[in-house]
């Protein structure tokens, strides 16, 4: 997995390897540019504007919401990341701080219309996904949504298929989404598919659907 450093050194190249992967069909980022469209579309939709990207990385997607008058929150730890897409967004609001430490405290005083992770929850083990799902959740105001567009299966299988699919390039230090397990954990979870290795999770604001269900015991 790469670091803070990692990602800075990343960050110029970041968009231009992305959009090479997905144009090819090729794990990871098959179906990356429907997903980030279909979130966009989405979050333009709702009754509020006020959006929450955690793991924001070059603002690829959040600047296109910024620039339709969007206000926008965000937390990365590449500080490379960060000044890239400070420069797209200088009114948004945006922090430093590794996110698998929790959110930062400005942050979490927010309530949001749309909180969205773009392939960067998978930097969490499944314990810490569904624990950290929960408390953002918290944060959405009535009939907000959280929008996840990452590499996600269906089942382990899938997930297996696709290990065996990518060979060499699979990446053992990322922990991938498995819908129909965190389904048992968060009941209000929806999962649509957009290619062999990735799809969107969508959460919306139904008080009680993700609070205090995921605990070690259903690790």
């Amino acid at each position: 997995m790469l670091d803070d450093k990692g990602f800075d050194l990343w960050a110029e190249g970041y968009d231009k390897s992305v959009g090479l992967s997905d144009d090819d069909n090729n794990y990871p980022f098959a179906g990356y540019k429907i997903i980030l469209n279909e979130i966009y579309n989405r979050a333009l939709t709702s009754l509020g504007h006020k959006i929450l990207d955690i793991g924001f990385g070059t603002g690829t997607l959040t600047t296109r919401l910024y620039e339709q008058g969007c206000e926008i929150y965000g937390q990365d730890f590449s500080e490379e990341m960060i000044n890239i897409t400070r420069a797209k967004m200088p009114k948004a609001t945006l922090y430093s701080g590794d996110f698998t430490n929790g959110l930062v405290e400005p942050l979490r005083k927010q309530r949001y219309d749309a909180i969205i992770a773009t392939y960067s929850l998978h930097h969490l083990d499944d314990e810490q996904k569904g624990l950290f799902i929960e408390s953002i959740s918290l944060l959405l105001k009535e009939d907000g949504i959280i929008y996840i567009g990452d590499v996600v299966f269906q089942t382990r299988k899938d997930l297996e298929d696709c290990r065996v699919k990518a060979g060499k390039y699979w990446d053992d230090e990322e922990f991938y989404f498995v819908y129909e397990e965190l389904k048992e954990h968060l009941p209000n979870l929806t999962f649509e598919k957009y290619s062999f290795c990735s799809g969107l999770l969508t959460i919306s604001n139904k008080r009680g659907s993700t609070e205090g269900q995921w605990t070690k015991k259903n690790i």
